[in-house]
């Protein structure tokens, strides 16, 4: 009797299943949130984050400069596509902030939106949290070596019919420390493993920068709108000096909630640098504990649905992040050209007495 085709595929799937799990499942791993140190240069720690942040500031360089090295008056293969891709993603900043302002916006959008975007991705590559230098102790995962210049590289290997979870010695086995100093004799390591390469965005402190970037730029262009009064948005206290001044109730009450409206702003604008930070980390530090907890379980079939999920989620989150800070761009520049409305309404109405008398 003949299999049908979709049981055909179910076997097969099983079997990569099984596959995975006997032959290249790796050790528990070890999950951090705070980044890895790896050398210290004086008072300035260099972290596997700031070290992949650098790989992605490159990355998008050398993309940059093939996709504009021959611009040819009608576009082909990469450069047709990198134009492409500006194009689609200015059309939509423009279609958002109209001409005037997507011309200013652009540029820090595009920034944020592509990085992001470039640090997610180059994050799902296989070597990320698997390869680093090792934290040797009489106890951890027991792991291959090789020398990259001076640096003692380590990794570790995968799993065998033997040992399903990779060589590791427990802290509390008494044979810990004999079975350590055999393992070097062998010529591996054993300790912790610092990974070389790791998500900017798993580390706290890329999604706070990029979400203070971002505040700087949308204050900057509410500034250029309102010039220093643009501070009144947070600090409105015209009418309630007025209003003491003048004994009059009336303003005085105008100005308290006035006041209060200015300190709810400056609230909303410090809660927004912590949901933009933690947004952004949140997702993305998930996305690769599931990987790696799934790598260990199932490292065929399952992990790539996640893969596939992680993909999305990173082009999403960048989307969102650099989308509202287009949008928290735009409402600065409303702000402040409501600002500028009023004061000339106001300067009319009281020109308008003078004239008549």
């Amino acid at each position: 009797m003949r299999l049908s085709q979709g049981r055909l595929i179910a076997i097969g799937l099983v079997i990569l299943a099984l596959l995975g799990f006997v032959f290249l499942r790796g050790p528990t791993p070890h999950i951090a949130i705070k980044a890895e140190t790896l050398t210290s240069l004086g008072p300035f720690n260099l972290t596997n984050t700031i070290m992949t942040s650098w790989i992605v500031v490159i990355t998008m360089v050398v993309m940059v400069y093939v996709g504009t090295r021959r611009r040819d008056l009608v576009p082909r293969g990469v450069q047709n596509f990198f134009e492409a891709t500006l194009e689609a993603f200015y059309s939509l900043v423009v279609s958002v902030a109209g001409e005037k302002n997507g011309r200013r916006f652009f540029p820090v959008v595009a920034t944020i939106f592509f990085f992001v975007l470039v640090s997610n991705w180059l994050s799902l590559f296989p070597v990320f949290n698997v390869i680093g230098l090792v934290e040797e102790k009489e106890h951890g995962f027991v792991m291959e070596q090789a020398d990259v210049g001076p640096l003692p590289v380590g990794w570790v290997a995968l799993s065998s019919p033997s040992k399903l979870s990779g060589d590791t010695i427990d802290e509390d086995d008494p044979n810990a420390e004999h079975d350590a100093k055999n393992a070097r004799k062998d010529g591996k390591l054993v300790g912790q493993l610092i990974p070389l390469f790791r998500g900017p965005n798993t580390d706290l402190n890329t999604p706070l920068a990029l979400a203070i970037a971002s505040a700087i730029a949308v204050e900057s262009w509410g500034i250029a709108s309102l010039g220093i009064g643009y501070g009144r948005k947070f600090f409105n206290l015209g009418s309630l000096l007025r209003g003491l001044t003048r004994l009059n109730p009336g303003m005085v009450g105008r100005g308290i909630i006035d006041a209060f409206v200015g300190m709810l702003e400056l609230v909303s604008e410090t809660v927004r640098l912590i949901s933009f930070t933690f947004r952004l980390f949140g997702n993305m530090f998930a996305g690769e504990v599931v990987i790696l907890m799934f790598t260990f379980l199932t490292p065929l079939i399952v992990t790539i649905v996640f893969y596939g999920l992680e993909l999305f989620v990173g082009i999403i989150q960048a989307f969102i992040f650099a989308t509202l800070t287009l949008v928290f761009g735009m409402m600065a520049v409303a702000h402040g050209e409501a600002h500028a409305a009023e004061e000339n309404e106001e300067r009319a109405g009281a020109m308008a007495p003078e004239a008549q008398s």
